[in-house]
């Protein structure tokens, strides 16, 4: 699959600053270049420059990652307060959490109130949080940093995703290794592993096969016979979907687990995921987007407004994605990352601006939860100020790979050295 151009946006936020994402359009202009892309009924399967030769199964029982990008830089001072830093407090005199409102508590760090549904998952040692994370250099472009963090091989011109070199060095192949939930396709999914797009996992089946099973059957046993024999990224993209779309269908039918999910896109999204992954269709790797997150007006009260709205649906959306899995959870590991943080004095609009360091927050299967990590490079007051990254976010998303999945770290984040973070039972 070929570069994926930023040159169509989702929306404008607030601040007036565009939200990047290619769109469905985009996407299939860019996979036109040098590989294909295969539109069935809302969902895309992409196949890189390669001939897919046959669908293969995929493998059963395995671990798999899951990424929520917080979309816009959202701010980690608010969602992991340091209470024990005095200039936090000090350069936030109308947005900060008050010491004595903020959960899951210890000397030095606390979260935002509005976290309370991960309390349980804290609490039975399955959700921890590294502080003063983010990328080596700051870059306070939505969209060069968000390029530069999801690739994650710096000075590389081959432009492939951190996750499709993931799927693509875990010695398992399969139609359904990765699966980008959401209107777009992330660059930390680019690459020449083919990847499953849907915006809701009912969508997800070829056109003109949702009503009869005699209809469904019919139709799909034409396209089959039609591109068995095809030729080239175009005929192994079909046979490739087809299977994708085929084996979707059990993940369609697992019954709900009344999780109590918003009803929001990204509450969507995570119970389509949900579905899938108790479906156990051999999926190693999927992104799901939450945004926006790009505060620089209106952050708002502990009690009320865009952060506390936002801390709400995150953190209700992924109590709710491990309730809805089950057994299943004892095989997936969440992460949330984002392209940035936020400066660390609020501003005159009562926002903050585009900054470096951030947090990321670690959930479910080999964590070591229950606690803080990283270290904390301390705050300085000004309005320029930063929050220092201390810790390289690959090292964390290294640690995952390193412990969860049988890929090498060395070739999914290449010339890279990860430092020892400890968020992760070895």
């Amino acid at each position: 699959m070929s570069a994926l151009p930023h040159d169509e946006f989702l929306a404008d936020d607030p601040c007036g600053c565009p939200q990047p994402g290619p769109t469905r359009r985009s996407m299939l202009r860019g996979a036109a270049l040098l590989g294909a892309t295969t539109m069935f009924g809302g969902t895309a399967v992409t196949v890189g420059a390669r001939d897919a030769v046959a669908a293969k199964a995929a493998p059963r029982g395995g671990n798999a990652l899951v990424v929520v990008s917080l979309r816009g830089a959202a701010d980690g001072l608010s969602l992991v307060v340091p209470h024990g830093d005095p200039v936090y407090y000090a350069a936030r005199p109308g947005i900060a959490v008050p010491a004595d409102q903020l959960i899951a508590k210890d000397g030095f760090f606390g979260m935002h109130p509005a976290m309370a549904p991960l309390l349980p998952l804290w609490t039975a040692g399955k959700l921890a949080a590294v502080h003063a994370t983010g990328l080596p250099v700051p870059n306070r472009s939505h969209f060069s940093a968000m390029e530069e963090l999801e690739d994650a091989d710096p000075g590389s011109s081959q432009r492939v995703g951190w996750l499709n070199r993931l799927v693509g060095n875990d010695g398992s192949e399969g139609s359904l290794r990765a699966l980008a939930v959401g209107t777009s396709l992330p660059t930390a999914m680019a690459g020449p592993q083919p990847v499953m797009s849907f915006a809701s996992l009912e969508r997800a089946r070829v056109a003109g096969t949702g009503r009869r099973a005699s209809a469904a059957t019919g139709r799909l046993g034409a396209l089959n016979a039609q591109w068995a024999r095809a030729a080239g990224p175009m005929g192994g993209a079909f046979r490739e979907a087809l299977a994708a779309v085929v084996d979707l269908r059990s993940a369609v039918e697992q019954p709900s687990n009344l999780a109590a999910y918003p009803t929001t896109d990204l509450g969507q999204a995570l119970s389509s995921v949900a579905r899938t992954l108790r479906a156990d269709l051999g999926v190693a790797a999927v992104t799901v987007d939450s945004g926006i997150w790009d505060m620089h007006v209106g952050l708002g009260k502990p009690e009320s407004g865009w952060m506390r709205n936002n801390a709400t649906e995150l953190s209700t959306a992924i109590a709710a994605f491990f309730a809805d899995l089950g057994p299943a959870a004892d095989r997936v590991t969440l992460v949330t990352i984002s392209e940035f943080g936020r400066r660390v004095q609020e501003n005159a609009n009562g926002g903050l601006d585009h900054g470096w360091g951030n947090v990321m927050l670690v959930a479910g299967a080999g964590v070591k939860g229950g606690q803080y990590y990283g270290r904390w490079p301390g705050l300085q007051a000004g309005l320029d100020a930063d929050v220092s990254v201390t810790t390289d976010y690959r090292s964390v998303l290294a640690e995952i790979v390193a412990t969860r999945t049988s890929a090498s770290t060395a070739a999914v984040f290449p010339g890279f050295q990860p430092e020892a973070v400890g968020v992760m039972a070895a």
